[in-house]
Parts: C-alpha cells; sequence; structure tokens
C-alpha cells in the first residue's frame, strides 16, 4: 500500500504541474475548445454541488466550455451565472431502467456537443457515464468524494465505478488511502486535490462589523459573550451529543453555544437533542438554528468553532473555512481533519467521541489571551491560504484535465 508520504508526493506533483501549466484549459485535438460535462445527481445545496459549479466557473474562465447534467435545482442559477450550461436529465435515479435510459441520453448529449471529457461525480450518474464514454470515445474522469459504505460485494461493486475514471480525483490522502486499500488502483491515476475555500468570501476583511453585528442579534447574542459553534447538519455522525456532553461538563454559563445546521427531515434527531439540552439544564447555554445564509458572518461572531464526527470526514469543510477567517478550531482527530489543521498552531485535535479531550480542548482556547488568540489567527490564515484556496483546487482539476487531453481520444 502506498503510505502516507507517497501520497503527500502526489499531491505536490499534481500542485508543481498545475503551477506550471497555469490556468489554461487545452484545446481539443480538433483545435476548438474542449468542452467538459460534469455529471452529478443534482444541483442541491451542498459540497459536491459547490465543488461542480466552482469547477464549471474554472472551466468557462480557462478558455473551454462546461456543461452539467443533472436533475436540476437551486444551483442551476448559480451555474448559468457563471457562463456555464445546464442540460436536465434525470441523473438522480438509481432505478436500472431510468440508469440505462441515462446511457443513451448522454451518447447524445457527447456527440451533439462534442464533449471531450465527461467529469462523473456520483456513483448512479457515473454508471451511465461510464457507458457512454465506451460508446462515443469521450474520455472518463471521476472524483471519489467519500468512502461509501459497503456492506456487501454488490455494493461494494457498485462503488467500483468510481475507481473506472482513466484518472480519479479524491478529496484528501484520506480517501486516496482508502481507494487504493478498498479497490487496489494504482497511485499513478490517483490525483489528491483537496476542495477549495473560496476566499473572496471567507476573508476576514470581506466581512463587515454591520454584518456580524446583524447576525448577532438576530440570533439573540450578547455583547462579550463568547460563542462556541457546531456547524453542520443535524445527523448522529455529527457529533453534536457529544458536544452537548461537553458543553454540560465545561460547567460555564456565561457562554453561548450554537447548532448551526439544517435537520434535513430528521426530525426524531433534532427532538432527542432538544431534550439532551433540556435535561443538562443548558437551555439558556445552548440553541440549535436551523438556517444560516451567511455563514462566513457566522464564523467571524465566533469564538471557536467546532467539528465533532464521530466518522471520518472525507475532508470536511468546516474546518478550513474557520482558519480561513481566523477562527480557533477543534476537530475529531481523524479523516480528511488530519491534513487540514496543524496541531497547536492553526487548531486541535481531539479523539471522536472523547467528551473529556474535548472540554479540555475548550478551557485551553477560551484562556488564551488576545496575543495568542491573533498568533493563532495569522498562522491559520495563512495555512488556509497557502493549501486550500478554491483557486488551487480549480487550477490542480484543469491540469488533470489537460492530461487526460493530451492522451488524444479514450481508447
Amino acid at each position: 500500500m502506498t503510505s502516507t508520504s507517497d501520497y503527500n508526493i502526489i499531491a505536490e506533483v499534481a500542485e508543481q504541474r498545475a503551477i506550471s501549466e497555469g490556468v489554461h484549459l487545452n484545446s481539443a485535438p480538433d483545435g476548438r475548445p474542449a468542452t467538459i460535462l460534469q455529471v452529478l445527481p443534482a444541483l442541491m445545496q451542498g459540497g459536491v454541488e459547490r465543488g461542480t459549479v466552482e469547477m464549471a466557473q474554472a472551466i468557462v474562465e480557462a478558455g473551454g466550455r462546461a456543461i452539467v447534467a443533472s436533475s436540476g435545482g437551486p444551483k442551476v442559477h448559480d451555474l448559468t451565472r457563471v457562463g456555464a450550461e445546464h442540460v436536465l436529465l434525470p441523473m438522480e435515479s438509481k432505478n436500472p431502467l431510468v440508469m440505462y435510459a441515462n446511457i443513451w441520453r448522454l451518447v447524445r448529449l457527447i456527440r451533439k456537443e462534442k464533449v471531450d471529457i465527461v467529469h462523473a461525480r456520483s456513483r448512479a450518474p457515473a454508471w451511465s457515464a461510464k457507458a457512454a464514454c465506451k460508446r462515443t470515445r469521450a474520455h472518463l474522469l471521476t472524483t471519489f468524494h467519500g468512502t461509501y459504505s459497503a456492506p456487501n460485494w454488490f455494493k461494494r461493486w457498485y462503488n467500483s465505478v468510481m475507481v473506472s475514471g482513466e484518472q480519479v480525483i479524491v478529496i484528501s490522502r484520506f480517501i486516496a488511502g482508502h481507494v487504493r486499500k478498498s479497490y487496489g488502483i494504482e497511485a499513478s491515476r490517483i490525483h489528491v486535490i483537496h476542495r477549495g475555500v473560496d476566499l473572496s468570501r471567507f476573508n476576514p476583511a470581506k466581512v463587515s462589523a454591520e454584518r456580524v453585528v446583524a447576525l448577532a442579534n438576530d440570533w439573540r447574542l450578547e455583547d462579550g459573550v463568547p460563542v462556541i459553534m457546531l456547524p453542520g447538519r443535524l445527523t448522529r455522525w455529527k457529533g453534536q451529543t457529544v458536544f452537548i456532553e461537553a458543553i454540560a461538563k465545561l460547567g460555564r454559563r456565561d457562554i453561548r453555544c450554537l447548532l448551526v445546521g439544517s435537520d434535513q427531515g430528521r426530525s426524531d434527531y433534532k427532538n432527542e437533542l432538544e431534550k439532551l439540552i433540556s435535561s443538562n439544564g443548558l437551555n439558556e447555554v445552548v440553541r440549535i438554528i436551523e438556517n444560516c445564509n451567511d455563514m462566513a458572518t457566522a464564523y467571524m461572531l465566533t469564538d471557536v468553532v467546532v467539528s465533532a464526527s464521530t466518522d471520518p470526514e472525507a475532508f470536511g469543510r468546516v474546518i478550513p473555512e474557520a482558519q480561513a477567517l481566523g477562527r480557533p478550531v477543534i476537530a475529531t482527530d481523524h479523516g480528511g481533519a488530519r491534513e487540514t489543521v496543524i496541531e497547536g498552531e492553526t487548531g486541535w485535535l481531539v479523539p471522536p467521541g472523547d467528551v473529556d479531550a474535548l472540554v479540555k480542548a475548550l478551557e485551553h482556547i477560551l484562556s488564551l489571551d488576545q496575543a495568542a488568540r491573533k498568533r493563532l489567527s495569522d498562522r491559520a490564515i495563512e495555512h488556509v491560504s497557502r493549501n486550500f484556496s478554491r483557486r488551487s483546487m480549480c487550477d490542480k482539476t484543469i491540469a488533470v484535465y489537460n492530461q487526460v487531453l493530451g492522451t488524444g481520444a479514450a481508447s
């Protein structure tokens, strides 16, 4: 198995390739601008969807043509606004008959629009895309976004389509290790490209004091009271119960703690969290906030940002976004967090599910003086800017597209 140091080398090579080639997308073999088709189930709110729009914009800016095929959603507007095109297809369906019909829908689209590369970002669309590329000789590229559970041989086979691309992008070295261990693909096909933070949005200089004050008023946060936030949808593996238990054990009433995220229909779990808050006498300390449309401002009014996930995050945008704004962070010591946090310098890592360790880390951060917080803030901002920017993610992905275009038509 390839070691972590090997994946460090792979990541560095990808970065150097991106730098040397710049952000220009190579032309198609016949001299026209290359056309990249991204396929995913839908354009809803989420990290995969956001990355799709960001890459579509980067393709257009690099001189190419960007098309996205999905079943639609609120981010279609974002897509068209950056100069990309959207094609409405039932890509979200896992019905075998619909997936089979999608093969021929994609074949027609690839031929009509002269698509050079199909970039598949999810399993069901990837199966249709794989077959369509075989029939049209378009290149297939895949991005492996998560570990994907595989309780039986069928699910393992179903997941394996995500390593069937000519080149496979993974969003962290953690996922690279998982792909090598679970599917045995050669390291030369793996490209570690971390998800990128939009530094034009998650930038302390771009978040006005007026925005911070307005959001603090909306959330009824008192002046001078430390704020601890755990962002993330309300689902058990995100560790909200661990967080609540830690706040109870911390024993402070001069703080405000926010669980920011939608329950996405998981009302039973939300009710469980509310009962846990109440049973620990934390009704005045811990609040659940269902929606936030301005996360950059939410981070800025926060003194500590926590990710308490009990299962490994494939990457986890929350922690680098918070660091980009100079916020002290605590994350669980597994998965992608090990790549985004420099222990003791930009944040702290604690064992998953360890309430006592989380309490200790919270006590330490809350005790930092202004000078220590300023040093941490400066290091965190520089760390994310250097390693996890959206520009870096897009440039490295364009470099992979150029590598694939340089091989001619797919065999």
